[in-house]
């Protein structure tokens, strides 16, 4: 594990430890910290996004405009990846590598990086969220997988990435919205803030008739706010809100993360560990001095 700690770069490791995170210094630390002999050039045909990249919606008009200055100039910082089974998943430079194969490009600059699952979901939410480039669907989209992949809390991602707990809750309170009004939220037709109103709505049918005031009438969101008032439309109730994590929590967390060399989340009555493969997995239950016999024979 200290192997890989250090192939993350000097300084690196502190920056993923940090609350909150800063996905500029994390990309600025990798290539700042990169040699010369670190940037090679990878096919562009083996490159696959981070499976943990939660945009789905691009510009094509600003990926064209991309494209034009890469054939002219060229890819001028490099894209930072990980290598896999089949080729290299993309760690930071998304942009960069669709408008390259736009460009007809067939190799790009790369600064070939080891990470972790966890880090990975970390710099692909940080890329695009302080970096205002995903809709306020997919952000949380983002957020809900690495809720459910971590067991992290509301309280926990807040501070990890830098946000208010009422906007994580407001924002994953989105994602009970009807399809028809998600994806209208997805083509900027309707702003978030028209859409935390309807989120606090319980019945479908009238999210849906005033998604479609929203739309033919141009209501505004004060006006939203008023027709969503009324005393016959049922509103949801509100979820309680749990308590933030003590210090002494906190700290236990540092500490184990420090003897196991992993990321711990203690929280709701559980410790979670996560691991990135079966050696790891192994390495871990040798710390915790739980012993297995190695894997039999089939």
């Amino acid at each position: 594990m200290e192997n890989k700690r250090k192939a993350l770069g000097k300084g690196l490791e502190q920056l993923f430890s940090s609350e909150p995170m800063d996905f500029s210094q994390v990309e600025k630390s990798i290539v700042e910290h990169a040699k010369e002999t670190d940037i090679v050039l990878i096919p562009v045909d083996q490159i696959r996004s981070n499976p943990y990249q939660p945009r789905e919606y691009f510009d094509e008009v600003a990926l064209e405009e991309l494209a034009s200055s890469i054939k002219e100039h060229g890819v001028l910082q490099p894209i930072i990846v990980k290598k896999s089974i089949k080729g290299y998943e993309l760690i930071a430079g998304e942009r960069r590598t669709r408008a390259s194969k736009l460009a007809g490009i067939r190799t790009v600059p790369a600064i070939i990086k080891d990470f972790t699952d966890e880090e990975m979901m970390d710099i692909a939410l940080l890329e695009n969220i302080q970096r205002e480039d995903l809709t306020p669907i997919e952000i949380a989209e983002g957020f809900k997988k690495y809720i459910d992949r971590t067991g992290i809390t509301q309280e926990e991602i807040a501070i990890k990435f830098g946000k208010s707990r009422s906007y994580i809750t407001n924002l994953l309170g989105l994602l009970s919205l009807p399809n028809k009004v998600k994806n209208l939220i997805n083509k900027g037709k309707i702003s978030q803030s028209h859409a935390r109103v309807l989120s606090k709505l319980e019945e479908e049918e009238i999210i849906l008739s005033l998604t479609d005031k929203i739309i033919d009438e141009d209501v505004s969101v004060r006006e939203l706010e008023k027709l969503a008032s009324g005393e016959k439309i049922i509103k949801k109730k509100p979820l309680a809100k749990s308590s933030f994590k003590s210090a002494e929590m906190s700290a236990l967390e540092n500490s184990l993360r420090d003897i196991i060399g992993t990321k711990v989340i203690v929280s709701n009555n559980k410790i979670t560990i996560p691991f990135d493969s079966v050696p790891d997995l192994y390495r871990i239950l040798d710390i915790i001095n739980i012993k297995i016999d190695e894997k039999q024979d089939d």
